[in-house]
């Protein structure tokens, strides 16, 4: 190993360092590419540091990230996430213009700087259910507490919690068979009918009736519900929540039955005032998984109409053996068997994008793997577009700068399979290698893979942060 090669390991565990404590003591998070610092392995910043190398074609190394680091370390910024690919790019290119690399943070993150700018209330948090997508909230949550000024989990209500109940499902918290080992450290209270995950209680509340508990025998003030149980969907049965003590805002994490709408976050979030609105909708992962790339499109070429095709892992409401399922082919084995499906995505997208409203048709396939899905979508274009690559740089441009780079994720790998998305943090991951284009130049077929489980979590804790005005603010 030679000693140039060590010194960026050394730089890595250093950028770390700094990242930690800023992410720990002010609430600010340093990424690369919209990934995270702080809790990252070395050999993973020294990843993505190359990756950063390649993506952008600059030679940037992460000694540029660690200067960037340490210059934003001197300054007394607001709780901010701040991407250090950006300002690595901006660095390279514009560092002929500044004395030091001091003077040009400054510059870039002065809006930034003063904890008066962003002042964060922290917003108690209760999950009512806890299957695959509310365990994966609770492990962001968690993991995502630093400081304590964003999102706080308080409760996890379920069906029992009984001793046995509870070790159970905080097995199944620790551990996933998709997902890995949970990175923290979580412990039984028995006595107390509470989780310990990284110094923080989480009440365990055994509860049937949901407008009949009392949670601020818990300690918990006007909290954020996330609703996981996919029992209630339609407004009145959500509206039940808001009657138990405690409780100010209710995010179902699936689409919502009748007049509700469903929001996507990057994409429609600001059309709903979350001060005159308690029951807010994350509509599906296959929505939150297309809505971003059709609106790229949607923007730039227009849409005359379009169909979208789901190839879409199993979930639990398939059987493992056939058995009786209400909705046709479903009853038959999910390990076993590709399975033609209904998806509501295609009238969703209508929620999220009213201009859409007629154009799309959809359907899907479930198939024998336990993650990520992939989205298949044809559409026909107001006006022509000139060729692949000038589709495929729209959407990478997209997914590297702008209002949706959390959302959209660019890949440019020839090799990509659906495994390679598991825990990949965006709602969207466009596969470039696999776009087509009719011969008139008016129709595109656009390849999206989604972790259905990961990237819909993280968008629903996104929109959750902005129903519970605790975002930072966001240098990317």
């Amino acid at each position: 190993m030679t000693t140039n090669w060590v010194n960026k390991e050394k730089n890595a565990i250093e950028l770390i360092n700094i990242a930690g404590k800023l992410w720990l003591e002010k609430n600010i998070e340093l990424t690369i590419f919209r990934r995270n610092i702080a809790d990252a392995r070395f050999t993973e910043i020294l990843n993505n540091a190359e990756f950063t190398r390649v993506y952008l074609n600059l030679p940037i190394t992460v000694d540029d990230f660690l200067a960037i680091a340490q210059s934003i370390e001197k300054l007394n910024l607001a709780p901010t996430r701040v991407d250090l690919s950006t300002l690595g790019k901006e660095w390279l290119e514009e560092k002929a213009n500044f004395d030091s690399i001091d003077i040009f943070v400054a510059k870039k993150l002065e809006a930034y700087i003063g904890q008066d700018k962003k002042s964060l209330k922290p917003k108690h948090v209760v999950l009512f259910g806890f299957g695959r997508i509310g365990r994966l909230v609770a492990r962001e949550l968690i993991q995502q507490y630093g400081k304590g000024d964003q999102l706080v989990l308080k409760a996890i209500v379920t069906r029992g919690n009984s001793d046995d109940e509870i070790k159970k499902r905080s097995s199944l918290l620790r551990k996933d068979s998709v997902h890995g080992k949970f990175r923290g450290v979580i412990t039984e209270d028995y006595a107390n009918k509470a989780l310990i995950a990284n110094g923080n209680t989480i009440h365990m509340i055994a509860a049937n009736n949901p407008a009949e508990i009392d949670y601020t025998q818990y300690g918990i003030q006007d909290a954020l519900l996330i609703d996981n149980s996919g029992i209630f969907r339609d407004e009145e049965k959500l509206a039940s929540h808001l009657q138990a003590k405690g409780i100010s805002k209710v995010l179902l994490t699936a689409p919502g039955k009748g007049s509700l709408p469903n929001i996507v976050y990057g994409v429609n979030h600001l059309a709903f005032n979350r001060d005159e609105k308690n029951i807010f909708t994350a509509a599906s992962c296959t929505t939150n998984a297309i809505s971003p790339v059709i609106k790229v499109i949607k923007d730039h070429y227009g849409i005359e109409s379009g169909h979208v095709e789901t190839v879409h892992s199993y979930t639990n409401d398939q059987n493992l053996l056939d058995n009786y399922h209400k909705k046709y082919r479903r009853g038959r084995s999910a390990p076993m068997n590709m399975v033609i499906t209904e998806t509501g995505a295609a009238s969703a997208i209508t929620k999220v994008i009213p201009e859409m409203a007629g154009k799309f048709t959809g359907n899907a396939v479930r198939v024998p793997t336990p993650d990520v899905s992939l989205a298949i979508l044809n559409l026909n274009l107001s006006k022509e577009a000139s060729s692949v690559e000038e589709v495929n740089q729209l959407l990478r441009n997209a997914g590297s700068f702008g209002d949706l780079v959390e959302q959209i994720d660019f890949s440019t790998s020839q090799e990509l399979v659906s495994s390679d998305c598991i825990g990949n943090s965006h709602a969207s991951i466009v596969d470039s290698n696999a776009t087509l284009i009719s011969p008139n130049n008016k129709s595109i077929v656009l390849y999206v893979w989604y972790d259905n489980e990961y990237g819909y979590t993280r968008q629903v804790v996104r929109l959750a942060k902005y129903i519970g005005g605790v975002q930072r603010l966001t240098y990317y």
